[in-house]
């Protein structure tokens, strides 16, 4: 691309930032009691002010409240979600699309940041509006060169009081074309290297599973020194006690698959498709995300055996699977 329509092509993509994706979203449903205790079901918490009616009572809320990290799940659009489109509806498709066009057909989330205000009332409405609030300059990053855009999402009740708010951060890039290994004698080249998953964050509270996972062959789990509970995944405190101390035990391996989904698209590099995405339930009671292998997708079944298994990635990064009993 010349540097006039690069010039071009980055005031195009600015005149984007400040604009609304569209119009406020109000969620389908009010805060409710059957949507907080299926969320609950499937996050594995428990806490009674979100579940239990009567002891909710004696709690500073007075009765039952959703969850505030259940915030964005009232204003999701369901299965038309899932629908593609062949002409963008809004502007935040537009933009990728003028991305797209231009070569930056690569699409990578990055970060989230979220921030709760207060919890969820039942009865309340929640409503929305996202706004396209960064475009980055062209930066270099190992899966190609591309823009960094953020969307910053406001949440607010149905007499505009404030919930919160959520920032999501994704890279459109040109993929980065993969460097062909040299022979020996060197000349020409013998092999394409494969590239290797992506590789999770690590950082003080979750270095240690990593370091255990791959040192160690074995599948941690966090407990409490204080009260012993156990959680997972690794986390700096207590949500029962408020105890930071903590030791782990080793997980048997053995765990039956709570939830699945199975992935077509998009399809990353690096990566094995279709693919099993799982949240298995362990024996020791902990809820896990991992892949579900050596099974096809129209033979999982929820509640199936599973057993873990560490398999050495390409680039000699250990990682944690499951496969059927």
């Amino acid at each position: 691309m010349s540097d006039e329509k690069k010039k071009a092509l980055e005031a195009e993509i600015r005149s984007y930032v400040g604009k609304a994706v569209g119009p406020a979203v109000t969620g389908r449903d009010p805060i409710n009691e059957p949507m907080i205790r299926q969320w609950c079901d499937a996050m594995g918490e428990t806490h009674p002010a979100y579940l239990d009616s009567e002891a909710a009572k004696e709690t500073v809320h007075g009765e039952i409240v959703a969850p505030p990290t259940m915030l964005q799940a009232w204003i999701m659009e369901g299965w038309e979600m899932h629908e593609g489109y062949d002409e963008p509806k809004n502007e935040q498709q537009r933009l990728h699309k003028l991305l797209a066009d231009n070569g930056y057909t690569g699409v990578l989330g990055t970060n989230t940041e979220e921030n709760y205000t207060r919890y969820l009332k039942l009865g309340e409405r929640v409503k929305s509006l996202t706004v396209i609030d960064e475009i980055s300059e062209e930066k270099a990053t190992g899966a190609g060169i591309g823009y960094f855009i953020t969307t910053k999402t406001v949440f607010e009740n149905q007499d505009g009081e404030d919930l919160g708010s959520m920032s999501f951060r994704v890279l459109r890039f040109k993929p980065a074309n993969p460097q062909p290994v040299s022979s020996e004698g060197g000349g020409e080249a013998a092999v394409v290297q494969k590239p290797s998953r992506i590789k999770p964050p690590m950082g003080h509270d979750n270095g240690w599973w990593w370091t255990r996972v791959a040192e160690d062959g074995v599948i941690p789990i966090q407990r409490c020194t204080g009260c012993q509970k156990l959680r997972h995944p690794p986390r700096p405190m207590c949500d029962a006690c408020g105890e930071q101390r903590f030791d782990s035990i080793d997980a048997s391996g053995r765990a039956t698959v709570h939830t699945f989904t199975v992935i077509h698209y998009p399809q990353f590099p690096g990566y094995e498709y279709p693919m099993i995405s799982v949240i298995v339930d362990l024996e020791e009671g902990e809820r896990m995300a991992s892949t579900l292998i050596d099974c096809k997708p129209e033979d999982v079944k929820i509640g199936m055996a599973v057993e873990a298994v560490i398999q050495e990635d390409e680039d000699g990064f250990k990682i944690p699977f499951f496969k059927p009993l």
